[in-house]
């Protein structure tokens, strides 16, 4: 197994096991999404050679993963809730658009992930802002959703600008440096989700 699944399989496990600190908050949904990912990635390595399949299989998962964020933060601020369903809406419009530009099936969205990754970073943004401006900063550690929007800031604040310069600059970048980078990222979100699992607090107020 390849070892950046092995975290994604260990973090769907560890939000499995503490599922009842969360079972009863919007939070469950994310140990849906934990097991999606790993399920996805798992087959899509499996056929990695197997181009088609592969960019239909991370096209339909980008959609849902994006999306499900967006609605997921959107339920959680008090404020820039429309702001927050704004980007959603931009996001999924232009995954629409791009495909009369790029076959979903043979060819990933690269625009459309763009996109949502600096929608996803603006709105996990958003959520500190508030946070920090709230009680809740006192019990951060303790708090699931932190560890979770830290984890996906890391990710997409170190992803995006190596997923630009392989989308649009592509003699700039080194296969081997972008792997490298993914895998890094994808380990330390996991990572944070752990952590998230273990530290959360059953009678923390999401």
């Amino acid at each position: 197994m390849h070892i950046g699944s092995f975290v994604e399989l260990l973090a769907a496990l560890f939000g499995t096991f503490f599922l009842y600190k969360y079972k009863n908050t919007t939070l469950k949904y994310v140990l849906i999404l934990l097991w999606y990912t790993f399920i996805n990635d798992y087959i899509g390595i499996s056929h990695r050679d197997s181009f088609i399949k592969n960019a239909i299989l991370y096209n339909i998962y980008n959609v849902i993963n994006f999306t499900f964020f967006f609605l997921l933060f959107r339920h959680y601020l008090k404020k820039n809730k429309k702001l927050v369903l704004f980007l959603c809406i931009v996001y999924l419009t232009s995954f629409v658009i791009n495909g009369f530009f790029e076959n979903y099936l043979v060819e990933f969205q690269r625009f459309p992930y763009i996109i949502a990754a600096f929608s996803i970073i603006i709105t996990v943004t958003l959520y500190f802002f508030e946070i920090l401006n709230s009680e809740k900063v006192l019990n951060t550690k303790r708090n699931l959703l932190f560890w979770i929007s830290v984890g996906l800031l890391i990710y997409f604040v170190g992803n995006l600008p190596f997923r630009i310069l392989r989308n649009y600059y592509q003699h700039l970048t080194d296969a081997t440096i972008s792997f490298l980078v993914n895998f890094t990222l994808t380990v330390i979100m996991n990572t944070c989700f752990i952590i998230g699992f273990i530290w959360s607090n059953k009678k923390q107020q999401y």
